[in-house]
């Protein structure tokens, strides 16, 4: 079950061959049995989870999800504020003061339905392609626990790539997608700067979904590149069929281009 796209699990959800408190269940039985060793999320909210699915049970047994992704369980990268959690950045240097407002990533996944059960691990101020971090526990690479995820959105990818659920945020600037997305053979986008508003708004921070299959996220982007005002940076909203990039795509003809470096 774990293995199932968000897309397989609404198509689910529809056909009522599976619920949203099945789905669940299943989900925080296999984080139990990993996430000691993985050390990949923060603020994990098992009951929380639970409720909320037993809502969307309820929305989809009445025909009526409240939107596209309801009842398919998510994470945001730590840095990205929900409310009433601190925003440690992932140092003890920082004052743990909880954030009074969802910022915009956070906002949409929960009006889309979403069912956010927790962050995800960075290292001390997201400056490590690693989990490194004085604060959380040192995030593993779920294909080889010897090795490093990458960073540093490092727990979004052990997480993605464990199976917690089809759908992770994170954020980047240098890399911090691309990387860990690349090390634990995950799709890791970054959109355009201000393709998907965030705030509060850092030098060149992009937020950008990261997920095990194309269709999942281009899903996500659905949901995350609508406009929010309160990102003065973002880009004019932009009606981009993202369903297009996974739907019968033929890249046959298409070239390559390589820079080759003579240091002769």
């Amino acid at each position: 079950m774990m293995d199932l796209t968000a897309r397989e699990i609404l198509s689910s959800y529809r056909k009522r061959t599976l619920s949203p408190v099945e789905y669940a269940n299943a989900l925080i039985a296999h984080i139990a049995r990993w996430e000691s060793t993985l050390g990949a999320l923060y603020a994990y909210e098992p009951d929380r989870l639970v409720s909320e699915a037993r809502l969307s049970e309820q929305r989809w047994m009445n025909g009526r999800p409240c939107g596209i992704l309801d009842g398919v369980p998510a994470t945001l990268k730590e840095l990205i504020a929900t409310r009433g959690l601190p925003i440690p950045q992932g140092s003890i240097a920082t004052k743990l003061v909880p954030a009074t407002y969802d910022a915009p990533p956070a906002a949409r996944l929960k009006e889309a339905g979403a069912l956010i059960f927790a962050k995800t691990t960075v290292p001390d101020f997201a400056m490590l392609s690693s989990g490194l971090s004085t604060f959380h526990p040192l995030a593993r690479n779920p294909w080889n626990l010897a090795c490093n995820p990458g960073g540093s959105s490092a727990g979004a990818a052990a997480a993605a790539a464990a199976g917690y659920g089809p759908l992770h945020v994170g954020t980047d600037i240098g890399g911090s997608v691309r990387l860990p997305a690349a090390w634990c053979g995950l799709v890791g986008f970054k959109p355009s700067l201000g393709r998907i508003p965030i705030d509060p708004y850092y030098i060149g921070r992009c937020a950008g979904p990261m997920t095990r299959t194309v269709g999942d996220a281009a899903l996500m982007m659905n949901v995350l590149s609508q406009p929010d005002a309160r990102d003065a940076t973002s880009l004019p909203y932009a009606d981009i069929d993202w369903d297009s990039y996974y739907k019968g795509m033929d890249v046959r003809g298409l070239k390559v281009g390589l820079t080759r470096i003579s240091h002769t």
